[in-house]
C-alpha cells in the first residue's frame, strides 16, 4: 500500500526515469522474478547502484500492485517530492534561473492528455505546471506512465482555486496567455517572449469563462483543413514550440 504523498510508478520506461532522475525518491521497487527480458535486467542494475530496495515477485503481485496495468514487469513506489502546494509558490518562483515558462492547465482530465502534456512541458523547458486540483484527474500512476518520467521531474501545484492562482501569478509580473478558437489573433503573431503562463483548457470545452477573463491576451492556433480544433495535448505542444521558437530567436 502507498501513503497520500507516495504514488506507483508503473512499466520499464517510467520506472527507468525515475532511476536516473530521482532515484533517491523510490521508496521501493518490485520486479518480476526469473524474467529473462534485458531491459528489467538492466533496470535491476541501476536500482542497485542507485541504492534502491529491490523486491522479487511473481506476475500475479505485479497485476494486483498495478490494477491490471500493463506493467512490463516492474512496478515502483514514489515520494512524490517535486508536488508542491500553492502556499510553496513564492519559493518555487523564485528558485527558477533564466526567463521563467510556466504552464497551466484547467480542467485537463483524461490521463493520458494530462501525462502527454507534462512530457512536452519537461521537454520544452517548462519551470512549473499548475494543474487544477479538483477539475483535472490529478497525477496518478496512468498519468505518470504516460509523461515517461516528466511527472518525477517537473514541479508541480495543484490549485484549489485557479482564479486565485492566475491572480496570483499575475501579482508576480507573469503575463497570463490563454489559447481560443475565437481569438482574434493567432499564436504566431503574438509576442511570447517574456515571463509567461500558457494557460490551457479542458478537452472539448476549453478554457472556462473566469479563466478567459483573467488571461492578459488570448491566442489561436490557425486551422487549415476540416478539422476545428486540435487534442488538448497537441495544441499545448503547439503552443509551447512556439514559445521556445521565439525566446531562441
Amino acid at each position: 500500500m502507498t501513503t497520500q504523498e507516495e504514488q506507483l510508478l508503473i512499466g520499464i520506461h517510467a520506472v527507468t526515469s525515475a532511476l536516473k532522475t530521482a532515484a533517491k525518491d523510490i521508496v521501493w521497487l518490485r520486479i518480476e522474478e526469473n524474467s529473462s527480458n534485458k531491459r528489467l535486467r538492466e533496470l535491476e542494475s541501476r536500482a542497485y547502484g542507485s541504492g534502491v530496495e529491490v523486491i522479487h515477485c511473481g506476475v500475479a503481485e505485479l497485476d494486483d500492485l498495478s490494477g491490471k496495468q500493463r506493467h512490463q514487469g516492474v512496478v515502483a513506489c514514489f515520494m512524490s517530492g517535486n508536488i508542491k502546494t500553492e502556499a510553496q509558490l513564492q519559493s518555487v518562483l523564485e528558485a527558477i534561473e533564466g526567463m521563467p515558462l510556466l504552464l497551466v492547465l484547467d480542467g485537463v482530465q483524461d490521463p493520458q492528455n494530462l501525462g502527454a502534456c507534462l512530457r512536452t512541458a519537461e521537454a520544452a523547458g517548462v519551470h512549473l505546471v499548475v494543474i487544477s486540483k479538483d477539475r483535472s484527474c490529478g497525477i496518478t500512476p496512468v498519468v505518470r506512465k504516460a509523461a515517461s518520467g516528466a511527472a518525477e521531474t517537473l514541479t508541480i501545484i495543484p490549485a484549489t482555486n485557479m482564479a486565485r492562482m492566475l491572480r496570483a501569478l499575475k501579482t508576480y509580473g507573469f503575463w497570463l496567455a490563454g489559447t481560443s478558437d475565437t481569438a482574434e489573433h493567432s499564436l504566431y503573431e503574438t509576442d511570447l517572449a517574456g515571463p509567461l503562463a500558457l494557460v490551457m483548457g479542458s478537452e472539448g470545452k476549453g478554457l472556462r469563462r473566469l479563466t478567459a477573463e483573467l488571461c492578459d491576451y488570448l491566442v489561436s492556433i490557425p486551422m487549415s483543413g476540416m478539422v476545428e480544433s486540435l487534442n488538448v495535448s497537441v495544441a499545448t505542444g503547439v503552443c509551447l514550440y512556439e514559445i521556445v521558437r521565439q525566446r531562441q530567436t
